[in-house]
């Protein structure tokens, strides 16, 4: 298990920002954080957010009629509406409307972690999970500047706000869409093995996955973060394959 300090030192990009833009909460109009967080919420540098913008609107340009087949038949298998709305915790602590295709059946209740043979999780779903393909309405998310390409996972609020104290130092960093710990966590099968999955996700995920997204937010470079899109796009396709998930 790696260890997690929360004393950490700043990356360039984190310091000297603007006080509005540092914290979304002090926009007119915006909520208030649901998690506290112990300094000012850190945004992408403006590199990142060229980068963010150029290829959300590149890759939503090509993959509409693709988007659009893909609404109809999620609609078709859940019994609802085909993009699912869930309020994630963002940059700062400050909560945000996250969109995915729905991938559950209307109506049904669960733990907040959904672990390997969910039957709430519709044959359809099961495959677009499996892909990540639920998740490309998050494009819209990226374009919006709730979450951007690299970042932490964007945790549901329930589950954020039982965080062990010294890990919600997290919430400062605007979530992505991709990232260390989402690549590089090969947990599903572990969850699918435990009788309690969310005191299992706080208690022994949590930690490992903050470690491994502090390694890249400790110097979130263009360079580092190109890379990180390059290992996921290899992780879709099956060529890059992490090391499973070992609790301890």
């Amino acid at each position: 298990m790696l260890s997690v300090r929360s004393n950490h030192r700043a990356a360039p990009e984190q310091r000297a920002q603007h006080p509005d833009t540092a914290r979304p909460g002090a926009l007119a109009g915006r909520p208030d954080s649901v998690v506290p967080v112990a300094a000012p919420g850190v945004r992408p540098s403006p590199a990142r957010r060229l980068l963010d913008v150029t290829v959300a609107i590149a890759v939503l340009a090509l993959v509409w009629p693709f988007f659009l087949a893909l609404a109809v038949a999620a609609r078709q298998s859940t019994g609802g509406s085909a993009i699912y709305r869930q309020r994630r915790v963002g940059q700062g602590g400050v909560p945000f409307t996250l969109f995915k295709f729905r991938s559950m059946r209307v109506g049904a209740t669960g733990p907040e972690v959904t672990a390997p043979g969910d039957g709430r999780v519709t044959r359809l779903g099961g495959l677009l999970r499996k892909t990540s393909i639920d998740e490309l309405p998050q494009l819209v998310n990226v374009l919006r500047g709730d979450m951007t390409l690299v970042g932490p996972r964007p945790e549901t609020v329930a589950l954020a706000t039982r965080y062990p104290a010294e890990l919600k130092y997290i919430f400062r960093y605007r979530p992505g869409m991709t990232g260390p710990s989402q690549v590089l966590a090969r947990d599903e099968q572990v969850l699918g093995q435990v009788r309690d999955v969310e005191n299992f996700y706080l208690t022994e995920l949590v930690p490992h996955r903050v470690a491994m997204d502090l390694g890249y937010l400790r110097n979130p470079t263009i360079t580092r973060t190109i890379q990180w899109l390059a290992d996921t796009f290899l992780y879709l396709i099956r060529v890059a394959r992490p090391a499973p998930f070992r609790p301890g």
